[in-house]
């Protein structure tokens, strides 16, 4: 089987290949069939995830608070220790084999929980195993299907095949609470586990059918991977195919040496550290004000139940508009034109806009355009620093990268929520969301004047 991308196994960009040689060209292509029928199969994995993920939630609620917050912690806690692993592993492995491993674990798990609820309910204990199993599932998964993207478009159609899957990720979880809702009140847990297991089968398939190879380690490519992460010749980077410590062996590193040498490349590689940084602050900042921060401002305010869903659905709406715009217009005309770095810079200071907004509006209808304008920032943000950061890595470290930028922001969200709660709690909500504000510009400002983002 061969890649319909860029990676393709020995092959370079074909000079007679108009795509090839124009850029623009090739991002105004038509995004290759095979990605998107994967992108459909996984959109329909992550509705039904997100589905589940609200069965999961309400089946904890009936055990109290505490243990509801228990639960989503073990998925936040198992995914962010094994997250580098799993990356590592991915590409070792391969990113197709790593997901469909991963597609036929969690068709397993969901068809044993939707049997084990049907018979014995929804005790704590089947709740905590159901959230490890995703947890540690997901820490392998999700760096390889971060890279998928690279491994079947081509270059210059990254940002738009990016935005489109932000666009339908957006869509399946605005569309996931609903229908897990619904699901739950007509045959509880089981119900919507069987709904999930069905869609983790249609991925299989999609997966099994797709015609994408994982990039062979060429040794050109372990040369770029090994001057890039600093280590000279006498160490390979891991691939899982070099030559250990130069012994002539052929013994692949550990895992937790491949790992490391992932770390190492990403943040010795100044527009991977500096895109890596700016994710972070903007995950730190942004993430904690629809989700915890607005909520808390409704209830405060004395707006209801109703103000903060509509303050919600204004800031996913804002992500969805700015995610389909991308999609459409690509690189080639446009606001589109900025660099991606600028681009990147530019949502973010938006989106303080927006949460500056949120912090001082006087009523519902402000708060809701405070929402709106927050998303619309944050869609540009995550459809201008996602490509940035999956084109600047080596395709030996595909995974590893993706890896590293999903413990960056996993870590910068849980260190912000617990202490703006903390602050929310003795200062009123309305101050961490103003700080929020002003941290999102600034590092929007920051990212604007740094000359390695502006080139980017």
């Amino acid at each position: 089987m061969t890649t319909t991308g860029s990676l393709a196994p020995g092959a370079d960009a074909d000079a007679a290949d108009p795509a090839a040689a124009d850029p623009a060209a090739a991002a105004r292509s038509a995004l290759p069939a095979p990605y998107l029928r994967w992108l459909v199969g996984a959109q329909l994995g992550a509705l039904g995830d997100a589905a589940l993920a609200f069965a999961l939630g309400w089946a904890a609620a009936a055990h109290g608070g505490a243990a509801a917050g228990l639960v989503l912690t073990v998925i936040t806690v198992a995914r962010t220790v094994l997250v580098l692993v799993g990356g590592a592993v991915a590409d070792r492995l391969g990113a197709r084999r790593v997901m469909l491993a991963g597609d036929a674990v969690m068709l397993a798990a969901t068809l044993a929980l939707a049997a084990a609820a049907g018979v014995l309910g929804t005790p704590l204990r089947l709740l905590l195993l159901a959230a490890l199993v995703i947890g540690v599932v997901d820490a392998f998964y999700l760096p390889a299907s971060g890279s998928m993207p690279r491994l079947l478009v081509d270059a210059g159609q990254l940002p738009r095949a990016l935005a489109l899957r932000q666009a339908g990720g957006q869509l399946a979880a605005l569309l996931g609470a609903p229908l897990g809702g619904a699901l739950v009140a007509a045959g509880g847990l089981p119900a919507t586990a069987l709904v999930d297991a069905a869609s983790f089968a249609v991925l299989l398939l999609v997966l099994l059918l797709l015609p994408v190879s994982d990039p062979r380690r060429a040794p050109a490519a372990r040369a770029r991977a090994r001057a890039r992460a600093g280590t000279g010749t006498g160490t390979d980077t891991g691939t899982g195919t070099g030559t250990g410590r130069g012994t002539g062996t052929d013994r692949p590193p550990g895992l937790l040496r491949e790992a490391a040498a992932g770390v190492r490349l990403a943040t010795g590689d100044r527009l991977l550290r500096a895109a890596l940084l700016l994710a972070g602050a903007a995950a730190g900042a942004v993430l904690p004000v629809v989700a915890l921060l607005g909520p808390l401002l409704a209830r405060s305010a004395g707006w209801g139940a109703g103000a903060a869903g509509l303050v919600a659905g204004a800031q996913g709406a804002g992500v969805l508009v700015a995610a389909v715009l991308l999609a459409r217009r690509g690189t080639g005309a446009g606001p589109s034109r900025l660099g991606a770095g600028t681009g990147a810079a530019a949502g973010l200071c938006a989106a303080a806009v927006g949460i500056a907004l949120l912090a001082a509006a006087p009523v519902p209808a402000a708060a809701v355009l405070g929402g709106l304008l927050t998303g619309a920032g944050s869609g540009l943000f995550a459809g201008r620093l996602g490509p940035l950061v999956l084109g600047a890595a080596p395709d030996t470290h595909l995974s590893r990268v993706q890896a590293l930028l999903t413990l960056v922001q996993s870590a910068a969200l849980v260190l912000s929520t617990g202490a703006l709660g903390l602050l929310a709690d003795t200062a009123g909500p309305r101050v961490p969301i103003a700080l929020c504000a002003l941290a999102a510009g600034a590092a929007g400002v920051l990212a604007l004047a740094s000359p390695v983002l502006r080139r980017a």
